[in-house]
C-alpha cells in the first residue's frame, strides 16, 4: 500500500517540476472534491463502526437454527444490513457450512453482503441518486433470493 503512496508522491513531485500552476491547480481540485466527500465517508465510518459490533457467533446463531426458507429469509436481511470485505466473508461463509448452516441459507448470506449496501447507501446515493441506489439494492436482494434459491434446489435442500 505504501509503494501506491510513494508513486503518488512522485509523480506530484513530477508534476511540480514539470508544471507549477497545473500541479497546484489539480491538487486544489483535488481537495475539494475530497472535502466535499468528507462528511458522507464520516457518515459512513459511524454506521461501520457499528455493524463491526454484530459478531460472527450471532450470525452462526441466527442462519443455523431454523428451517431453511426462515434461515434463507434471515440471511438476505442480515447480509443487507452487515458489511464485511470478502476476505472475512468467505471464510466465515466455510465456518457457517461447517458448522450445519444449510448451503442456501449461506448463498443468501453471501450474496446480500456482496450485492446490497444498506451502509453504504448514505455514499451512493450521493454519487448515483437516490432512485438509481434504491433500485440498485433492489435489485441486488431479488438476484440474492434467486441465487439462494437456485442454490437450495441444486443441493436439495427443502425451502419450508
Amino acid at each position: 500500500m505504501y509503494t501506491l503512496y510513494y508513486i503518488a508522491g512522485f509523480a506530484v513531485l513530477i508534476s511540480f517540476f514539470t508544471d507549477r500552476e497545473k500541479t497546484f491547480k489539480g491538487l486544489k481540485v483535488g481537495w475539494k472534491k475530497f472535502s466535499k466527500i468528507l462528511g458522507t465517508y464520516l457518515k459512513l465510518l459511524i454506521i461501520l463502526s457499528f455493524i463491526l459490533l454484530i459478531s460472527d457467533q450471532f450470525i452462526i446463531n441466527y442462519l443455523g437454527g431454523q428451517a431453511p426458507f426462515i434461515g434463507m429469509i434471515m440471511g438476505l436481511i442480515i447480509g443487507s444490513i452487515t458489511m464485511m470485505p470478502g476476505f472475512i466473508a468467505y471464510p466465515l461463509a466455510g465456518i457457517l457450512v461447517s458448522k450445519g448452516v444449510n448451503y442456501m441459507v449461506v448463498a443468501a448470506f453471501i450474496t446480500t453482503l456482496m450485492l446490497v449496501g444498506v451502509a453504504t447507501y448514505p455514499v451512493e446515493k450521493e454519487y448515483f441518486g437516490i432512485k438509481a441506489t434504491i433500485w440498485r439494492n433492489i435489485a441486488g436482494f431479488i438476484i440474492s433470493a434467486m441465487i439462494a434459491v437456485a442454490t437450495g434446489v441444486l443441493y436439495g435442500e427443502v425451502l419450508i
